[in-house]
């Protein structure tokens, strides 16, 4: 199968991943302004946007998908869900993945007796429950309480919504494929495995993956960075996408 991939601009190949029951497009705004000095894959992961589904629908089997449409040498920037495909990713291909950036990511969504960095498996249950009722609104409130309070004018969030709606919503077993990945993912054995210069952006009001885990992220890896950006919530390319595309920039165009 093949992956739909929306690419612009030139230089240093960036590959961008969305999160859970979203698609390539929600990075259209930080996507052009990166493209000025990067060459941008907007990814639609697997049953997403324009992309057919794939089985087993696994995070091995949707980083064997993405390795085969990036056979170069990438810095692969992934948020939520998509944090975690890239993380596989990476682990899979460390000479593929020359850079890593993971965006509101954690190696465990789900809180446990041993991991207090997440949230209650009923939280996902319940948004999951949500669109399922009713995609369209659910993702609109989703789009814009993301977008609140940062950089973002309410003029680029309705452009940002009216993109994201040009495209359909993906199949409800692919939204539960990617929910079984988000309650059941525990990346924690094998964060260390990650050599990769690797720039962790988290906004410090996350509440679907709390500072708290990217965090611990930073104390494993003695090449990771961490930049915490004040006021955002889980999706700060949304909110604060200035302050965003400046961290991305500066990341990569250390050597």
């Amino acid at each position: 199968m093949k992956l739909h991939v929306n690419s612009a601009g030139a230089g240093d190949d960036l590959v961008l991943l969305h999160g859970w029951g979203m698609h390539g497009g929600v990075w259209a705004d930080v996507r052009d302004e990166l493209a000025g000095q990067f060459r941008v894959h907007a990814v639609d992961l697997p049953g997403h946007g324009h992309s057919p589904s794939c089985q087993p629908y696994t995070l091995a089997r949707i980083a064997e998908l993405l390795a085969e449409a990036f056979p170069m040498p990438v810095t692969v920037c992934g948020w939520s869900l998509g944090g975690q495909v890239a993380m596989q990713w990476a682990l899979q291909q460390t000479g593929q993945v020359r850079r890593l950036v993971l965006v509101g990511t954690t190696p465990r969504f789900v809180s446990g007796a041993d991991w207090q960095f997440g949230v209650a498996d009923e939280v996902f249950r319940e948004f999951a429950d949500q669109v399922a009722k009713n995609y369209h609104d659910t993702m609109k409130r989703f789009i814009s309480l993301q977008a609140h309070g940062g950089d973002s004018t309410r003029e680029q969030i309705r452009r940002l919504r009216d993109r994201f709606f040009e495209v359909g919503a993906p199949a409800p077993e692919v939204l539960q494929d990617g929910l079984r990945i988000l309650l059941e993912t525990d990346l924690r054995p094998h964060v260390a495995g990650l050599r990769q210069p690797l720039l962790l952006v988290h906004g410090t009001h996350d509440m679907l993956a709390p500072a708290t885990a990217a965090q611990w992220m930073a104390a494993q890896l003695p090449l990771a960075r961490l930049e915490m950006i004040a006021g955002a919530s889980h999706a700060p390319f949304l909110s604060h996408p200035a302050v965003f595309v400046r961290a991305i920039r500066n990341f990569m165009s250390e050597r």
